[in-house]
C-alpha cells in the first residue's frame, strides 16, 4: 500500500491539503461570502466599512506604516546585504550568523527590548538624565517612531536575508568585466549589480509589507492610540463584540491589499538571479530618438575625459579607497548594533539586583530566574508552549516532508502552483489566517483546545517545512534513487534507506523552524487559544499590558539564547553531513 502511495505524488500532498482545506480553505471562503452579505450577496457591509471615517483613516494608516517600514527596511537591508556579500568568507558567514540571531529570536522578547530602551524610565533616558541632558524624561515611546523602530527591528533580517541570497548567485565575474572596459564603480554596480539584484529587493519588500501589514503586537505595545493598525481593530472585534460581518469584511479588505500587490509584483522563492534584470524590457524614455542621439553626443564629448580619469585612477588606490572602507566599516557595525543591542541590554538587566529593572544593573543576581522557574503560571505556560510546539514540529515535518517529496515528483508547472497554495498562510496577514482558522476550529469544536492550536499553528509550519525541504531536495541527485530501484529496492525502502538520509539537515532544520515559529506565535494563539490554554508568549503578552514585571526580563533573555541553540544544532547538522574528504594512495613509481 505504501509503494503505491510513494509512486502517485499527488497522494503524498493529501494530508497538507486536507489541513489546509478544513482549518483554512472553506473558513477563507465562509469569510468572503459573510462579508458580501449571503445568500443576499451584497456590498453593504463594505459601504458601512468605508461609510465610517475612522475606519478609512486606520485602514491608511495601516497602509502608510507598513509602505514606510519596508522602506526604511529596503534602504538598510540592501547595502547591509550587499556588504555581507562582499565581504571575507568568514565574515560573511559571521555576518549572517548575527543577522539569523535576531530573526530567530522571539518577536514579544524583541518588542519587550524597545520597551525597556524607550520607556520614560528606560535606557536612553536614565543615560541623558544621569549626565544631566535633560531634566524630564523624553517622548520616546507610544508614538509612531517607537512604531517604526520596533517593526524595522522585527523585519528587518526578513529583507537583508533574501536579498542575500540573491546577490550570492550574482556572476561577480559581469561587475569586473564593466569595470575592465571603463566603467566606473557606481556605474558598473547601477548598470549591472543592481538589476541582477532586484528579484531580492522583489521578495524582500514584498515579505516585509505582507507581515507588516498583519502587525499587531508591536505597534499596540509602542505605539499610541492614534497608531492603531487595522490588524488591532480586527482583533477587538474579535474579543468583544464578535460581529462576524465586520470581522470578515475588514479581513478581507486586508487581504485585498496584500493580494493585489502580490500579484502586481510576484514573489520570487527561487532567488535565481537575472529574471529582475531584463535587458529587453526597455523604458519609454528609451524609444525616443532625439533623447538617444543627445545622449551619443555628450558621451562622444566626455569618453576622451573619462578614458583620462580611467588611466589615472588605474594604478592608484588613493585616500577615497581607504576613507570608503571606514564607512563600509562603521555602517555595518551600527546595523548589527541596532539588530543585536536591545536583546544585549536585555540579558544585561534580567541579572538585576534590584527591585526594579535598571541599566546597567546595581548588583548582580538570579533572583528573576528563580521568580520565572518557581512561578507555576510562568513554568506552566512555558511548558504549554514546549509540548505545543514539540506536536507541531512533529506534525509539520512529517506532513510537510511528504508533501516536499510528492512535489519534488510532479512537473515544475504543477509543483510551482501546488507550492504557492501551501504557502498561503505564510503570504498572508497573520490577522486573516488566525481569523480564518478560529472560524474553521469553531466549525470542529476545538476552540479554546491544545489540539486547536496544534492545527492552526501547523498551518504555517507545514508552509516552513515544504519550502526547506524542498529546496534540500532540489540538490538531491535522483540517480541515487534510479540505483536503488535497479537494485529491487521498493519505493519506500528507497525513501527511508537512500533519500531520507541524505535529506536529513533539511527535515531537522525544517523541524526547527517550525518548532520556533509555534513557540513564538501569539496573534492565532490568542484568537483560538481562548483562556483556558495559556501559552508562555501570550502570558509575556498580558503581562507587557498589565504591568512590567522584571521577569519578563529573564524570560526574554531565555528566548534570546535559545536561537543560539539552535543554531549550533544546526552548525553540529551540517558538521556532519558535509562531504568528506577522500584519500587516495599514491600510485607506485615504476
Amino acid at each position: 500500500m505504501f509503494d503505491r502511495l510513494i509512486r502517485m505524488p499527488v497522494a503524498l500532498t493529501v494530508p497538507t491539503f486536507a489541513l489546509l482545506l478544513v482549518v483554512f480553505g472553506i473558513p477563507i471562503a465562509s469569510l468572503f461570502f459573510t462579508s458580501l452579505n449571503a445568500p443576499n450577496f451584497s456590498l453593504i457591509n463594505y459601504q458601512a466599512f468605508f461609510a465610517q471615517s475612522a475606519n478609512i483613516r486606520v485602514l491608511f494608516q495601516t497602509v502608510e506604516v507598513s509602505v514606510v517600514a519596508t522602506m526604511i527596511c529596503l534602504i538598510v537591508g540592501y547595502p547591509t546585504a550587499y556588504l555581507i556579500v562582499t565581504a571575507s568568507k568568514k565574515q560573511r558567514m559571521a555576518l549572517i550568523a548575527l543577522v539569523i540571531i535576531p530573526y530567530l529570536t522571539s518577536g514579544l522578547a524583541r518588542t519587550y527590548a524597545w520597551i525597556v530602551i524607550l520607556g520614560d524610565r528606560g535606557v536612553i533616558n536614565n543615560l541623558l538624565l544621569q549626565i544631566g541632558l535633560i531634566s524630564s524624561p523624553l517622548p520616546l515611546i507610544y508614538n509612531r517612531t517607537a512604531v517604526y523602530v520596533g517593526m524595522v527591528h522585527i523585519m528587518l533580517p526578513l529583507m537583508i536575508l533574501p536579498l542575500v541570497s540573491t546577490m550570492m548567485g550574482i556572476d561577480r565575474s559581469l561587475v569586473a568585466a564593466a569595470r575592465s572596459m571603463g566603467a566606473r564603480p557606481l556605474t558598473a554596480f547601477r548598470r549591472v549589480f543592481l538589476p541582477l539584484s532586484l528579484p531580492g529587493v522583489r521578495s524582500g519588500c514584498l515579505l516585509v509589507f505582507v507581515f507588516c501589514l498583519g502587525f499587531y503586537i508591536t505597534p499596540a505595545a509602542l505605539g499610541g492610540l492614534r497608531d492603531a493598525m487595522l490588524s488591532t481593530f480586527i482583533a477587538a472585534q474579535v474579543h468583544s463584540q464578535f460581529d462576524i460581518s465586520r470581522i470578515a469584511t475588514s479581513a478581507f479588505i486586508l487581504l485585498v491589499i496584500a493580494i493585489v500587490v502580490l500579484s502586481m509584483l510576484g514573489l520570487d522563492f527561487s532567488g535565481t538571479p537575472g529574471s529582475g534584470g531584463n535587458p529587453s524590457r526597455k523604458s519609454w524614455t528609451g524609444r525616443i530618438p532625439f533623447r538617444r542621439i543627445l545622449k551619443r553626443c555628450c558621451d562622444e564629448i566626455a569618453d576622451p575625459y573619462r578614458a583620462r580619469r580611467w588611466k589615472t585612477q588605474l594604478y592608484h588606490a588613493g585616500t577615497d579607497r581607504n576613507w570608503g572602507k571606514f564607512v563600509k566599516t562603521v555602517f555595518i557595525i551600527l546595523v548589527m548594533s541596532f539588530l543585536l543591542f536591545p536583546g544585549f541590554v536585555v540579558v544585561i538587566m534580567s541579572f538585576s539586583a534590584g527591585a526594579f529593572l535598571e541599566f546597567p544593573p546595581s548588583g548582580f543576581s538570579l533572583q528573576w530566574y528563580r521568580s520565572f522557574f518557581g512561578d507555576p503560571s510562568w513554568n506552566g505556560a512555558a511548558l504549554t508552549s514546549i509540548e505545543i510546539g514539540a506536536e507541531v514540529a512533529v506534525l509539520s515535518t512529517v506532513v510537510g516532508t511528504l508533501a516536499a517529496f510528492g512535489l519534488s515528483h510532479m512537473s515544475p508547472k504543477v509543483r510551482g502552483k501546488l507550492t504557492m497554495i501551501i504557502i498561503t498562510p505564510i503570504t498572508f496577514p497573520v490577522i486573516v489566517v488566525g481569523i480564518a482558522a478560529y472560524l474553521g476550529l469553531m466549525q470542529l469544536g476545538l476552540i479554546a483546545t491544545k489540539p486547536g492550536i496544534v492545527l492552526a499553528h501547523s498551518l504555517g509550519a507545514i508552509a516552513i517545512v515544504v519550502v526547506i525541504v524542498s529546496a534540500t531536495l532540489a540538490n538531491f541527485d535522483r540517480t541515487l534513487e534510479r540505483a536503488a530501484n535497479s537494485m529491487r529496492a521498493g519505493p519506500v525502502q528507497t525513501f527511508l534507506r537512500v533519500t531520507l538520509p541524505l535529506i536529513r539537515p533539511g527535515v531537522i532544520g525544517g523541524a526547527i523552524f517550525a518548532f520556533l515559529q509555534s513557540f513564538d506565535e501569539a496573534v492565532i494563539t490568542s484568537l483560538v487559544g481562548g483562556l483556558s490554554v495559556r501559552t508562555l508568549p501570550l502570558k509575556m503578552l498580558e503581562n507587557m499590558r498589565h504591568q512590567i514585571d522584571p521577569t519578563i526580563a529573564a524570560v526574554a533573555s531565555l528566548l534570546m539564547l535559545l536561537p543560539l541553540l539552535w543554531l549550533f544544532v544546526l552548525y553540529v547538522l551540517w558538521w556532519k553531513s558535509r562531504p568528506k574528504p577522500s584519500y587516495a594512495l599514491p600510485e607506485p613509481v615504476t
